[in-house]
C-alpha cells in the first residue's frame, strides 16, 4: 500500500481497492457510493491494475464481478449500494448496455435492484466537455442520421437483503436540497400565479421555510421531497465538482470530469444517519469523502492512482470549513 491516512471521520488509501476492500469486516459499511471505471470511454492511468485497462469487455467484467462480491459481503443488511453509470461505446463503437450488466452482478450477488434515477445533461455542456462529434451543429445540416442525444447518466440503487437494523431517519426532514440549488423560473411564476404573490427567489425560498405549527413540517420540506421522488435529476450542476485538473496526467487525459458534488450530497442525505460509514472502491479527487465528512458521516474511501489521492487531500482540507458550516445549521435546530 502507497499511503494511507487515517482520522477519526475518514480513512482513505492510495491502493487498489481489490487489495483493500478485502480486508475490511463483514457488514461494515452502511452506504456504499461509486461510479466504476467506464471501460473504453475513459482511461484513468496507465496502470495495468486500473480496471479501465482491461484489454476486453470479459476481463473487465470478471474484475468488477470480484469487487460486487466484496461489496456484498461488507454492506449492512438492507441498506443501498448507489452506483453512477452510463450507457458506453464499447471498442467497436456500438452502444454497450453497462447499466444492465452492473444490475446482472448486484443480482448475483443478493443485492435487490431497487431503484434508477436518470440525471439529465445539458447537451451543449456535454458537448463542449466531451468533444464528442454526433453532439455537433454541423451534422444537422450534413447528414442528421449521424445526430445522437447527450447521454444521461444514471444513479442504480441496489439493496442488500435482510432486514434493516438500523432506519435511515429524518427527525428534522431534508432541508438542504432547495438551498443548494437555485429554485427554477418556471416555479417560482407558478408559485405566484397559484397564490397571487409576486416573491422574487429569496422571498419564496424565506416563505418556504417558515414552519407550520401544527406538525413541525415546513413547505420547503415538501418542496425538497418532490425534488427527491423525481425519476429524473435535472437540475445537477455539471460544473459543481471539486478541483480536478490538477491530478491530470498526460497518459489519462480522456477523464474529464469527476461525479457532481449535487448527486454524492443527495444521496448521502438520503440513505444514511450522520456518524455511518460511506464506503467507495473509486475515490478519484475525493469528492465521495468530501461531502460523507462535510454531512457529519464517516468515510472509507481507496484510490490507486497517485495524484488523484494527492488531490484528494488538498480536497478534504476544504470538507473541514464544510463540516463546521453544517455544525451551525444543525445547531439551528436544537
Amino acid at each position: 500500500m502507497k499511503n494511507q491516512i487515517i482520522k477519526d471521520n475518514y480513512a482513505i488509501y492510495n491502493a487498489d481497492c481489490m487489495e483493500v476492500i478485502p480486508t475490511l469486516p463483514d457488514a461494515s459499511a452502511d452506504l456504499v457510493i461509486y461510479s466504476p471505471p467506464f471501460a473504453w470511454l475513459y482511461n484513468y492511468s496507465s496502470d495495468p491494475r486500473d480496471m479501465s485497462n482491461c484489454d476486453s469487455k470479459e476481463e473487465f467484467l470478471q474484475q468488477y464481478d470480484f469487487l460486487v462480491s466484496e461489496l456484498a459481503r461488507v454492506t449492512k443488511p438492507w441498506r443501498i449500494n448507489a452506483v453512477h453509470c452510463t450507457d458506453v461505446f464499447d471498442n467497436t463503437c456500438r452502444l454497450w448496455d453497462f447499466p444492465s450488466e452492473i444490475v446482472k452482478i448486484h443480482e448475483k450477488y443478493g443485492f435487490e435492484y431497487r431503484n434508477r434515477i436518470t440525471i439529465w445533461k445539458e447537451p451543449l455542456k456535454v458537448r463542449m466537455r466531451t468533444m464528442v462529434q454526433s453532439l455537433m451543429h454541423k451534422f444537422i445540416m450534413e447528414d442528421s442520421t449521424k445526430c445522437f442525444t447527450a447521454m444521461p447518466d444514471y444513479i442504480l440503487v441496489f439493496t442488500k437483503k435482510w432486514e434493516n437494523e438500523v432506519p435511515v431517519v429524518h427527525p428534522y426532514w431534508i432541508n438542504e436540497y432547495a438551498w443548494e440549488t437555485p429554485i427554477l423560473p418556471n416555479i417560482l411564476r407558478a408559485w405566484n400565479n397559484a397564490n397571487n404573490t409576486q416573491f422574487n427567489e429569496e422571498q419564496l425560498r424565506e416563505h418556504l421555510n417558515k414552519i407550520n405549527d401544527s406538525d413541525n413540517i415546513t413547505k420547503l420540506n415538501h418542496y425538497i421531497r418532490q425534488r427527491y421522488a423525481s425519476s429524473v435529476w435535472d437540475d445537477i450542476r455539471i460544473d459543481n465538482v471539486l478541483p480536478f485538473r490538477d491530478s491530470k496526467e498526460e497518459d489519462d487525459e480522456k477523464h474529464v470530469h469527476p461525479l457532481q458534488l449535487d448527486v454524492i450530497d443527495r444521496l448521502v442525505e438520503l440513505y444514511s444517519n450522520p456518524w455511518e460509514v460511506v464506503l467507495t472502491p473509486f475515490m478519484w479527487v475525493g469528492s465521495e469523502v468530501y461531502s460523507p465528512v462535510s454531512h457529519w458521516r464517516k468515510a472509507i474511501w481507496v484510490e490507486l492512482k497517485e495524484s488523484y489521492f494527492k488531490q484528494a487531500i488538498i480536497n478534504l482540507e476544504h470538507a473541514e470549513k464544510r463540516f463546521k458550516e453544517k455544525q451551525v445549521q444543525w445547531s439551528l435546530f436544537e
